[in-house]
């Protein structure tokens, strides 16, 4: 299995190449700190002014710096998460990360400042004047928004000065405790070992019923022993969230979340409705996999659309069990996934290929699961067109899935590089659009020539994900809006976080699962709850708007690929709705989201029909 190359930044994190550089970008800060109090990068009195030779030049020197400092402090920041993100017990590492978050700070309190600076500017005369604002006018007119959202200055330092020992300790105490969480399995040869909770819950698409189901047992046992202080993450950062969020004039955490992804609540409200919606289909798929993983053909107690229920219905430890003949269920090596996935790229585009093959080649993936390492996936941009892509490599298709999606989150970062920083940020919800796009290549491709056997293994590898995306996540969305309305009141125990979740389950999942054998601790399992913002929408957005432009591309053929590219390399400079606008989508219409789970229930009766 491959692990990351880190010596193309620096040798190594106790280097003198790292050290100078480590340095610099901290002289670096305290200098933009410096600049911003020199040229009064912060809101001006009165508001709206009309943008002078002075503030032109002090707007002009302060993005520059900015930007420039933003690129340095991502390969900086990026190259101990490297070291960080695969070994937790790492000591100079935590070190390096904790001697940086502090002057990351600092930074923090620049950018609202120059928020503030930027809201009090009249935008237009601005824009007039200063070809770098014409470049970066998307995030002026962000700024003017997002600043009437801010507290007064002196609040908003304080905030940043505080996270590190408040929201931002309680995250990393969540990453420390379940990356090094150790969990007693015993196997079926009666020995005992302590396994890495990635291990176990890898065990989840095990072949074979009773792993799946003793994994299961020894995870929710694994996770009660550290509910205690999880639940007292939750609760402080939750309660963190929802204050500043208040304090900076938002309705909820939720409308700071939309708006920090680009998106109205119009957006949001089509698209949970569209899903919930879609729920039945969904539950006939998951009855239809009970049926296969149970080998029952009972017919007895009819479900809501007619199909069997009770008996179908999934246990959660057998919702991501293999389907079909062992044979179908095609174990991967790493060699042949890169080998697949680069040969499916170039079906689309020989850039997309080629760059899958540089990724290989210059070692950007570490795929091997270990003790300390994050669990999941993830891609992470570093420098210029570079990432770096953390994995849990599994020989089987789901995770060749995966290395699609993650590769491209990297295509990606590739169509952005040409971009500044101010102009690259994009929100969690674009930034899934290439991923998933990557990921229906892999899959389509592979349908064309699969056999009936492996068609089912495929499909339900797709489906599975995107039961999850669509499901599940409308599940941790009502689960993380209960915690924030129920958080306002008190704090809630482990046993009130564990009835939520699993009320969130059942209201989603229905008679697709046995409501007896759900996960009550997946509020623990999912590090995105830990941060300072409501996260589960994004990831919907993503995986339908990515279905939606997919089905531009068949249709577009070799025209839609440019135009495609283009869009990725937007994500950060404009709001969603005028992205998809482009391609003829509108996100606020409750009927573009229907089409492409349309396309999600078109694969459901595939797989119905192929195991029938």
């Amino acid at each position: 299995m491959p692990r990351w190359d880190t010596s193309a930044f620096f040798p190594s994190l106790n280097s003198p190449e790292f050290d100078t550089a480590f340095d610099a970008l901290i002289a670096e800060i305290a200098a933009l700190r410096q600049l911003w109090d020199r040229e009064n990068i912060a809101a001006r009195i009165p508001k709206s002014q009309t943008a002078s030779a002075e503030i032109v030049r002090a707007y002009e020197a302060a993005t520059n710096a900015y930007n420039a400092l933003l690129d340095n402090s991502r390969i900086v920041n990026g190259y101990i998460a490297l070291f960080t993100s695969t070994d937790s017990r790492d000591a100079l590492a935590q070190a390096k990360r904790s001697e940086l978050q502090k002057h990351l700070v600092t930074l923090g309190v620049c950018g609202t400042r120059y928020t503030a600076f930027l809201g009090s500017l009249d935008p237009e005369s601005l824009l007039a004047a200063s070809e770098i604002a014409r470049k970066h006018e998307y995030y002026i007119r962000e700024a003017q928004i997002a600043a009437t959202h801010q507290m007064s200055p002196a609040e908003e330092e304080l905030s940043a000065l505080l996270y590190p020992s408040g929201g931002g300790a309680w995250s990393k105490l969540h990453s420390d405790l379940t990356s090094q969480l150790a969990v007693p399995f015993t196997g079926k040869t009666g020995e005992t070992q302590a396994l890495p909770m990635s291990v176990i819950r890898a065990m989840a698409t095990d072949p074979d019923g009773d792993t799946r189901h003793t994994a299961y047992e020894a995870e929710l046992a694994a996770w009660q022993t550290v509910a205690v202080p999880l639940a007292a993450a939750m609760n402080s950062i939750k309660y963190e969230t929802d204050a500043i969020a208040q304090q900076r004039g938002w309705e909820s955490p939720i409308d700071s979340a939309a708006f920090g992804n680009h998106i109205d609540r119009e957006t949001l409200d089509a698209m949970l409705s569209a899903a919930r919606k879609s729920f039945p289909m969904f539950r006939k798929y998951l009855r239809a996999k009970g049926k296969v993983v149970s080998g029952k053909r009972s017919a007895t107690n009819p479900g809501e659309d007619g199909a069997p229920a009770s008996d179908h219905s999934l246990p959660w430890y057998d919702m991501f069990a293999p389907v079909g003949d062992a044979a179908a269920n095609k174990a991967y090596s790493w060699a042949e996934a890169e080998t697949f996935v680069a040969e499916q790229f170039g079906v689309y585009s020989p850039k997309l290929r080629g760059f899958a093959e540089r990724a290989f080649r210059e070692k950007w993936i570490d795929a091997e699961s270990r003790p300390g390492k994050s669990g999941g996936a993830f891609c992470m941009s570093m420098r210029g067109s570079e990432s770096r892509i953390l994995h849990n490599y599994r020989p089987s298709f789901d995770s060749v899935s995966t290395l699609a999606h993650e590769l491209g989150h990297g295509y990606h970062n590739l169509c952005l590089a040409e971009r500044t920083a101010l102009q690259s940020g994009t929100p969690m919800t674009l930034a899934e659009t290439a991923s998933i796009f990557c990921e229906t290549i892999v899959k389509e491709a592979v349908l064309k020539t699969a056999n009936p056997a492996e068609q089912v293994a495929i499909l339900e590898a797709s489906l599975q994900g995107q039961c999850q995306v669509v499901v599940d996540i409308t599940s941790r969305f009502l689960f993380e809006k209960g915690v924030f309305e129920r958080r306002r009141e008190r704090e809630l125990s482990v046993d009130e976080f564990c009835t939520l979740m699993t009320d969130a389950q059942k209201d989603t999942y229905g008679d697709g699962l046995d409501e007896t054998k759900l996960h009550p601790f997946m509020w623990a399992v999912k590090g995105h709850y830990y941060g300072a913002t409501f996260y589960n929408f994004p990831y919907m957005f993503g995986l339908l708007f990515g279905l939606g432009l997919y089905a531009q591309y068949q249709t577009e053929g070799e025209s839609f690929r440019p135009r495609y590219d283009e869009l990725l390399s937007r994500t950060g400079m404009t709001e969603a709705a005028t992205l998809a606008n482009g391609f003829g989508i509108n996100i606020r219409d409750e009927a573009f989201w229907k089409s492409s789970l349309d396309l999600i229930g078109q694969d459901i009766e595939k797989f119905i029909a192929l195991t029938a």
